[in-house]
């Protein structure tokens, strides 16, 4: 299952220009580990690049709840839809099953 997530003062890793929805706002009460996903396809882990051999591994030794752990996905609005998927395929295979995507808030 995968839920989407407002997010409207998140600032984590690297500066993106994520797309707006009318999601359900972010609980902040505890904090997520945060991949985000630039326009380019290039994945972050805070500011540190990963290249998608590493996401699992690097994700594994953040999480200190193991595979019960949270994972955001920021995923910069210009980047290709498949990568995404694939980015979040590659999380949900190594087993962690709380995932979501962040999203800005809809201003309309």
């Amino acid at each position: 299952i995968i839920f989407m997530v407002a997010a409207p003062m998140m600032t984590v890793g690297v500066p993106l220009d994520l797309p707006q929805t009318k999601a359900a706002p972010l609980n902040q009460d505890s904090k997520p580990i945060t991949l985000s996903i630039r326009q380019t396809g290039q994945v972050f882990l805070g500011e540190d690049e990963l290249t998608d051999d590493t996401i699992v591994a690097k994700l594994s030794s953040a999480a200190k709840d193991g595979f019960e752990e949270r994972v955001f996905v920021r995923g910069d609005k210009r980047v290709d839809y498949g990568r995404v998927a694939q980015v979040m395929a590659i999380v949900t295979g190594g087993g962690f099953k709380k995932v979501a995507l962040v999203t800005e808030p809809d201003q309309r």
